[in-house]
């Protein structure tokens, strides 16, 4: 950053860190014992899909790489979904398929098309989490849905306690996007 733009209260953007993915296991299991809430096995990468041959066949070969275990969602936003499945108790395979996901888009030129990834957790409460990656940020969040298109946001105040230290959380609390139908949450 340059002296003009220091002055002027401008800042270069964050660069997205999908390495910080590998650190979502271990948060996992801080965050299962502040909140009792455990992996349920799915996580999802969000983007805007592009036209033409060489994304497609990107997706396709994407698809191939995972097998069975990954379906295909469009949003009312118009963000393809791509929900990844595992048992609950391989958390650290669920994130090596993500970040294998995003570092495809990436590595092919498609990496401002990435919006976000996300793992999901529950509890026997029925309460959900996800914890949210986003890719323009570098940054995770919690999101926590209730019934109606509401927020449980003392739970995601008590998941970001537990989470701090353990990933790079998005101070700005207005940058935590509601994931509203995100599959698998």
């Amino acid at each position: 950053m340059g002296w003009l733009d220091a002055i002027l209260g401008r800042s270069k953007p964050v660069e997205p860190n999908l390495d910080a993915l590998f650190a979502l296991p271990s948060a996992a299991v801080t965050l299962q014992a502040a909140t009792g809430l455990t992996p349920n096995g799915t996580g999802s990468v969000s983007f805007r899909a592009a036209e033409g041959g060489a994304f497609a066949t990107l997706e396709r070969d994407v698809k191939e790489l995972l097998g069975g275990r990954v379906e295909e969602f469009t949003d009312s936003y118009g963000y393809t979904w791509l929900l990844v499945r595992r048992t609950p108790d391989e958390v650290g395979d669920l994130v090596t398929e993500l970040h294998a996901v995003n570092s495809s888009l990436e590595g092919a030129g498609f990496g401002p098309s990435l919006l976000c990834s996300l793992v999901s957790f529950s509890d026997s409460d029925g309460r959900r989490l996800a914890v949210v990656y986003l890719y323009k940020r570098g940054t995770f969040y919690p999101f926590a849905p209730l019934s109606g298109q509401r927020r449980d946001n003392a739970l995601e105040l008590q998941a970001r306690g537990a989470l701090e230290g353990e990933l790079p959380l998005e101070a700005d609390l207005s940058r935590w996007f509601p994931v509203w139908g995100a599959p698998g949450l």
